[in-house]
């Protein structure tokens, strides 16, 4: 058997070899197009379920067996795009939700001037609040402020309080500050998937004053995935987009390992949440994150490692595909 071939069997073993997203090299991002960042923080959700740190090692655990070919796409991602693991944000205050919000900003400043588009697996949904501080209206969307595809089951623009339970930039409040701060433009941003056990009927109103376009749960049902995607195709067409995928916006039953699980509605499968951010395929997507895992609660075959795994797959293919795009239009 050629050596190809034995490498390539090797390469899917994932219990073989150094851990990295997806046997990427771990270099750093001058020269590549896609970086890849682990992003192990917690302390923005502030409450218990703290081992969301633990999300980027369980991914780069299994991410091995998903190193293949995007068949839909017809693409081999890890060789038209230069692709690499550039590690972790450190975290040398790890309990300090400010400072790390803080660490993360400056890393993703940095990452913005190499030119790397950033794919990230955290950590609670306050990394997004810290990268997009960097990213919006910088190297990476030439000065504009990025437009989010947000699939989650919460806004994360909460308003009514300053803190939650001590964090201020909390995984609750990123979609509100970083539009006061400018660097989102709610009005082509989309948010959906909606679902959560609201605290008040009015738990919608803070995204719709910020001119968030809300498709809940119930409405994408409703209208159905195609309508749902073309809405985010009008919305978003010829933004820099920055796709932000909250887990537990997926069932529970595909996605048990998450925080703040939601699990008296029904919400999207796999296929579903995978058809959602094909609508944004060929755009401007300048980079994405998965967030929410919690792996200390998986199952024994870590179904949802291996299925956030396969999110961040699709952003990657994504952007590479782009990659591939512009490199044919150059010549």
């Amino acid at each position: 058997m050629a050596n190809e071939h034995l490498d390539s069997m090797m390469d899917n073993l994932y219990w073989w070899g150094i851990p990295t997203f997806f046997r990427c090299p771990n270099e750093g991002p001058e020269g590549k197009d896609i970086a890849l960042v682990g992003v192990p923080h917690s302390t923005g959700n502030g409450t218990t379920e703290r081992d969301q740190h633990l999300g980027p090692r369980a991914l780069r655990n299994v991410s091995a067996i998903a190193r293949r070919v995007h068949s839909q796409f017809e693409l081999n991602p890890w060789t038209t795009a230069k692709i690499a693991d550039i590690g972790d944000v450190p975290f040398p205050r790890a309990n300090d939700n400010e400072d790390c919000i803080e660490q993360i900003t400056r890393f993703y400043t940095e990452l913005d001037k190499s030119g790397a588009r950033p794919v990230s697996v955290g950590g609670d949904h306050s990394i997004t609040g810290g990268i997009v501080q960097a990213l919006g209206c910088g190297n990476l969307t030439e000065g504009e402020p990025i437009c989010f595809l947000h699939l989650d089951a919460h806004t994360d623009v909460f308003t009514k309080v300053d803190h939650f339970l001590g964090a201020q930039k909390s995984a609750a409040h990123w979609g509100a500050y970083l539009a006061d701060q400018g660097k989102v433009d709610p009005t082509h941003s989309m948010q959906i998937g909606l679902r959560g056990h609201a605290r008040t009927l009015d738990w919608l109103q803070p995204s719709y004053d910020y001119g968030y376009n809300v498709v809940t749960m119930r409405e994408s049902r409703k209208r159905g995935i195609e309508d749902v995607a073309a809405q985010i195709k009008h919305v978003m067409q010829g933004r820099p987009i920055y796709i932000t995928f909250d887990l537990d916006c997926l069932d529970p039953t595909i996605a048990p390992a998450v925080s703040n699980i939601e699990a008296g509605e029904k919400g999207f499968d796999i296929d579903e949440a995978i058809a959602l951010l094909h609508a944004v395929r060929g755009m401007n997507i300048i980079g994405g994150d998965v967030v929410c895992m919690m792996p200390t609660k998986d199952s024994p075959n870590q179904i949802t490692a291996l299925t956030a795994s396969a999110i961040m797959f699709e952003m990657i293919s994504m952007i590479a595909e782009n990659t591939a795009t512009k490199s044919r239009v150059s010549k």
